[in-house]
């Protein structure tokens, strides 16, 4: 018995070790990763994010599953994540209204802009001012026409606070108008917030990943895009500078990919590799374009510059227009 207990023991010394070894070897991720959309299913956000699951499993080595964690302005979703477990397995489709547009305008927010992990950068997503097929509006010009005629036309938005209320605000201060000349009607996500369609709304100004479908089909007209230059997909399309109003070429979407503070070397390495091999992927750009998205994957460090660049222009726009929220 005591020979049997002494072999027992050895085995004990010599299968743990190798038990830990193969522990300490198991590389991220072992398991699937959650990939949180702050926004409602539909949307431009959350056609991202189900495009990194359809084209980064490969690369990753694990399974992507989108959850949609919607709620005040992105706010509810991207909380769940900055505030959760540093271990790679819940990530953060991050967009510009959460991450640079909300946290600028309203500093009562459980986060700050830069208190993430920056994994990086996806793409630029250009804004398009939509109406509905049978509008009446034709141009910027009319909807500045009508309302020094009186008339107050109504536009969506994803919600209070988020980019797309925002960027009707600059329209809205482009033409000399006051914030209260265009009924705002918000919505739970820029999915739902295409009320446009069905005539519920006048107009909304959208990422047009959101909305290209739906222009596509001539269910609804576009009046002007946010690029500099014309966007191939909707080449008929005329640019907010060519519509007279230059100024709104500062309004473009994005996104990315965040993580909780503080995540671990290995799991920003296998991301960075993970986004580095999709800038290469043909299905992945081929889908981004699709949508009328400009494939832009760029390393943590030029990501976080150029989201500090975004959260300074929209705490400059927002204290200028009087809507911060302290």
């Amino acid at each position: 018995m005591k020979q049997l207990k002494r072999i027992a023991a050895l085995a004990a010394l010599v299968i743990l070790p190798i038990f830990m070894m193969q522990a300490a070897s198991a590389e991220y991720p072992t398991k699937p990763v959650t990939l949180v959309s702050p926004y409602g299913p539909g949307g431009a956000a959350d056609l991202a994010a189900r495009i990194i699951s359809a084209n980064a499993t490969g690369y990753l080595g694990q399974g992507i599953l989108v959850v949609n964690r919607t709620g005040a302005a992105g706010v509810t979703g991207s909380t769940s994540v900055v505030k959760g477990k540093a271990d790679g397995y819940t990530l953060l489709l991050s967009r510009v209204g959460s991450q640079a547009a909300v946290p600028a305008m309203n500093r009562t927010i459980p986060y700050k802009w830069d208190e993430y992990t920056f994994l990086g950068l996806l793409e630029l997503n250009p804004f398009v001012l939509v109406v509905k097929a049978d509008s009446p509006y034709k141009t910027l010009d009319d909807i500045k026409a009508a309302m020094k005629a009186g008339k107050k036309p109504s536009y969506s938005s994803a919600g209070v606070g988020t980019l797309l209320h925002v960027a009707m605000a600059m329209v809205l201060d482009e033409f000399g108008m006051k914030a209260d000349a265009m009924k705002h009607v918000p919505y739970k996500g820029g999915g739902k917030a295409a009320a446009v369609v069905g005539g519920h709304v006048d107009m909304m100004f959208q990422n047009l990943s959101g909305v290209i479908g739906n222009i596509q089909a001539g269910k609804m007209r576009a009046l002007a895009v946010s690029t500099p230059e014309r966007v191939a997909s909707i080449g008929g399309v005329p640019t907010v500078s060519e519509a007279g109003y230059p100024g709104l070429e500062t309004i473009v979407g994005w996104s990315g990919v965040w993580g909780p503070p503080n995540l671990p070397e290995e799991v920003v390495t296998k991301w960075v590799g993970v986004l580095d091999s999709l800038k290469k992927d043909k299905a992945w750009n081929k889908m981004t374009k699709g949508l009328g998205s400009t494939p832009s994957i760029r390393n943590p460090e030029d990501t976080k510059a150029f989201v500090e660049k975004q959260y300074t222009a929209f705490k400059v726009l927002t204290e200028k227009l009087g809507m911060t929220i302290q």
